[in-house]
């Protein structure tokens, strides 16, 4: 007797929204990553495991963070009979807009371990600050002095 898995058909559909087919060479359509706001910089992570660290480039061009890396397809051996085939190799990009109050000019990018970690700093025109009031007039600040009453 066959069981059926009703999500079977839906797991296979997933598969191939997520990949593109070009004969027996499937390349990831996406690249995972994780973005978040620390302190004064922005942190993006991104999941590129098997990737040569050589392939790896970061660039900014006109406010667009571009990640691009590749991963070398395994060769083929004569009489190699594969029974599963389901690592991506090939070309991953990713391409983000920068908003305004960015420091393009201090992005740094380090990879380790199959993570690319990239740190986006704000501009320090784009952190917050106080601002300080100036009193108007030129007039000096007036103090009110009070004297405390025992009232019992």
């Amino acid at each position: 007797m066959l069981r059926f898995d009703p999500f079977s058909e839906l797991d296979a559909l997933a598969r191939g929204l997520l990949m593109t087919q070009t004969g027996s060479n499937r390349s990831p359509r996406f690249m995972p990553m994780d973005l978040c706001k620390v302190d004064d910089h922005y942190l993006l992570t991104a999941d590129l495991p098997g990737v040569d660290p050589g392939s790896v480039d970061v660039s900014v061009d006109n406010g667009m963070l571009t990640i691009s890396a590749h991963r070398t397809a395994r060769s083929d051996d004569d009489g190699v009979q594969w029974l599963a085939n389901e690592r991506f190799f090939g070309t991953y990009r990713r391409q983000l807009a920068l908003g305004e109050g960015i420091d393009a000019s201090r992005i740094s990018a380090t990879y380790e371990n199959g993570v690319l970690s990239v740190t986006i700093p704000l501009s320090e025109r784009a952190k917050p600050r106080k601002i300080e009031v100036a009193i108007g007039g030129g007039q000096e600040q007036k103090s009110i002095e009070a004297t405390t009453v025992d009232a019992g």
